[in-house]
């Protein structure tokens, strides 16, 4: 049974699934290492121009996998603290491949996402809830810390500092419609209709030009990371150029609002 399946649903949109659902998609090895390799194999994927990623049954992803974490492959002969090492670099693995992939990343939060599964679904480009969905920054619940896969990071800047300290720090439940209220998702819809929603959502940004959205992811992300509103204009300002001035899709774009008509981009 593979415990990430990738699915086509509608055309040039990848649905990924974590599909181990009697353990709530839990960040076992044996479902992250699958996962970066799934979504290392659609960034790759010339067809696919945005990636739905969800999780199976009733939950998105529980995080740690409390009956067993799986097998970390290549330790033989390792040290318990070195171990303890590479396995986190896998899972930060997960993160860095999402942040890369060519492709827009919508999260369909169908359930929990908890601990890792929370970090995971703050990792994508967008959220969309379904209204049984729930967040919780687990890791303080359990005598550990909030702060993993990149979580102090994300989180602060998708809903702002002092509801990320709050959040992080009392390892609370944030339920679907607070989730909207704050930002952490762009909206919450009936569960039902949740991969509709995201499928909707991903043949609207299918309608523009390849490298335009790509570049906008990019730039989006690069000015979340950026020390200085001057330099990260001027990559703003180069992306812009580098489109207009080496694509036809500008004129593309007027020449389709003349006549009435979608647009027909080549890049």
């Amino acid at each position: 049974m593979s415990f990430v399946l990738i699915d086509r649903p509608r055309p040039q949109i990848a649905l990924v699934t974590l599909n181990r659902p009697d353990r709530m998609n839990a960040m076992a090895f044996d479902v992250m290492i699958p996962l970066r390799e799934a979504l290392e194999q659609v960034s790759a994927d010339n067809d696919v121009r945005v990636v739905v990623l969800t999780g199976a049954g009733h939950g998105f992803c529980s995080g740690a996998d409390l009956q067993g974490a799986g097998r970390v492959p290549n330790i033989t002969g390792l040290t318990t603290t070195t171990v303890a090492r590479r396995s986190m670099d896998l899972l930060n693995d997960v993160m860095l491949t999402l942040r890369r992939m060519h492709q827009p990343v919508i999260a369909a939060v169908n359930g929990a996402a908890i601990g890792g599964g929370f970090c995971l679904s703050v990792g994508a480009d967008i959220r969309i809830a379904g209204e049984d969905a729930y967040f919780r920054a687990a890791g303080i619940n359990n005598g550990l810390t909030s702060t993993e896969l990149g979580m102090s990071f994300l989180l602060p800047r998708a809903i702002g500092s002092a509801r990320a300290f709050e959040i992080m720090l009392s390892g609370r439940d944030v339920d679907a419609v607070e989730a909207e209220r704050i930002g952490l998702v762009s909206r919450t819809v009936p569960t039902a209709k949740l991969l509709d929603t995201c499928y909707d959502l991903a043949e609207r940004i299918i309608g523009f030009s390849r490298v335009g959205t790509e570049l906008t992811k990019r730039m989006l992300w690069s000015g979340l990371e950026a020390s200085s509103f001057e330099s990260h204009m001027q990559q703003e300002g180069l992306a812009q150029l580098y489109v207009r001035l080496t694509t036809d899709n500008f004129d593309e774009a007027i020449r389709a609002r003349r006549d009435r008509r979608p647009p027909h981009y080549e890049h």
